[in-house]
């Protein structure tokens, strides 16, 4: 079972959807993940694609996040989302579920003029580079990232994600066993 590993939900157990449509981001590479952004977590706007059961906002927001907006299409992991965020205690206005596609969800979210410090996007591993590649897009054009955002996806490390898109510019990558992260940062105009 995935749990809240630092901040003020530490320890609290996060549900997992049922079944093997998602899979969750281990523990390991969570605790790699924080390490690498925790400066930048304190007051960000985080965009959790892909959500699943919604652990990498619920992290953020411990860690002292303002705000998540959780993107997920699927109903059943949109259940234990909303449990999940309902059992730790998180307000409505932290957490913000979105039930749709992430596309429509970024098209949507660009429209309201909405600008996220960090984007983590966690696409099913065999479709990470062309999620990576099209959802970057959106990002890009709609400026959903900051100045000094960062865009991380999560894939296997049978992928390189680094040259999916052109229209943000990669930063670095992380190998944990059989999964990769990858972030991406906004190309300098």
């Amino acid at each position: 079972m995935p749990r809240v590993i630092a901040g003020q939900y530490k320890g609290r157990v996060i549900q997992a959807p049922p079944g093997d449509k998602t899979r969750p981001t281990t523990d390991k590479v969570k605790e790699a993940l924080f390490s690498i952004i925790q400066t930048r977590v304190p007051g960000a706007r985080v965009l959790d694609i892909f959500s699943g059961s919604g652990q990498i906002a619920i992290e953020a927001l411990s860690r002292g996040a303002d705000r998540a907006v959780l993107v997920e299409r699927n109903g059943r992991a949109c259940a234990v989302i909303r449990d999940n965020l309902g059992k730790i205690g998180i307000a409505e206005e932290e957490a913000y579920l979105m039930r749709m596609n992430a596309l429509d969800a970024l098209t949507l979210l660009g429209k309201k003029g909405e600008v996220f410090d960090i984007i983590y996007m966690d696409p099913p591993y065999k479709e990470a580079k062309a999620q990576a590649a099209a959802l970057a897009s959106v990002i890009a054009r709609d400026d959903l990232l900051s100045e000094d955002g960062l865009l991380i996806v999560e894939h296997s490390k049978e992928d390189d994600v680094a040259g999916a898109t052109e229209d943000l510019e990669f930063f670095r990558s992380c190998s944990y066993g059989l999964t990769v992260i990858t972030f991406f940062k906004r190309v300098n105009k």
